[in-house]
């Protein structure tokens, strides 16, 4: 089976730790998707009440994580900025998964013209940057989070595509497919309930890992302004907006919310990249 296609240079380090590295990702990764969903309930304060009097207070019973400049509860924002956080890069992935697989199998199967067209306007697309397109499409929609998402969706779409060719290419030499094809199967029939089962675990593999580097790349653009509107909140927005109380000597507000995109990152992509492992090991 082939490799999995990565992005950017792979944790080769922390895979080499081993399984309990891997739980501990995986248990990350489990604690962080429960706070997202359940994080209407948990939240202890509104994550938009300001209270100009207790700006920059300390942590404190009431308030764990202390509060940010405009008096904001840290630990509310940070709870419910999880939803926000994890949504646009699960909407990233659908995207880009669905739509790269769609285009990677129809260049695969049909090969050809078509193969050449398909493959040559990925590779335009692939050498766009994804930052810069997600930029241009918010400048001419405005902020909020559904620009984003379809640009970086679009950004991410060669790289499902090519890794989906390249299995999909695989799959169509293996005797069974030739079997399934003298029996009279179409080739719709032999991609939907053969060919993608087959390469589904390596796909979901990569879009494991691409959801680390989404994550990332939203949460810049929050940082720059140009993600979510400022009350709404997310991750990236609260170190944009945490960076008055770095100045001032109380950093909690924004140091947080870059520890937790941090280890989000670091937990999706060990667990991307152990599963891939675990498939190629089984394919061997």
């Amino acid at each position: 089976m082939t490799a999995v296609l990565t992005r950017r240079p792979g944790l080769a380090r922390l895979r080499a730790a081993g399984p309990p590295l891997h739980l501990a990702c995986l248990g990350f990764v489990a604690l962080t998707v429960t706070a997202a969903l359940l994080a209407p309930w948990l939240v202890p304060h509104d994550p938009n009440a300001v209270d100009l009097g207790d700006a920059l207070a300390g942590p404190s019973a009431a308030h764990p994580f202390g509060v940010d400049t405009a008096g904001r509860d840290t630990f509310s924002r940070l709870l419910l900025g999880a939803r926000t956080s994890l949504l646009g890069p699960l909407g990233v992935v659908v995207l880009s998964t669905l739509a790269g697989v769609a285009v990677g199998t129809t260049a695969a199967w049909r090969g050809g013209r078509l193969d050449s067209l398909l493959s040559r306007s990925t590779e335009v697309v692939f050498a766009f940057p994804g930052l810069l397109l997600a930029i241009l499409v918010i400048s001419v929609y405005g902020e909020g989070l559904l620009a984003p998402v379809l640009a970086l969706g679009i950004a991410y779409l060669p790289y499902v595509s090519r890794l989906t060719r390249s299995l999909v290419l695989a799959e169509r030499a293996r005797p069974y497919v030739s079997a399934y094809r003298v029996q009279g199967h179409s080739a719709a029939q032999i991609c939907l309930r053969h060919v993608l089962p087959n390469i589904a675990p390596v796909v979901l593999a990569q879009a494991t890992i691409n959801f680390g580097y989404a994550l990332m790349d939203l949460a810049g653009l929050s940082f720059l302004g140009l993600g979510v509107p400022p009350l709404t909140p997310d991750w990236g927005r609260m170190v944009f907006d945490g960076q008055t109380a770095v100045q001032r000597g109380y950093p909690l507000s924004a140091v947080l919310p870059c520890v937790l995109i941090v280890l989000t990152v670091v937990a999706f992509n060990v667990v991307g990249e152990r599963w891939a492992d675990r498939v190629a090991r089984r394919d061997r």
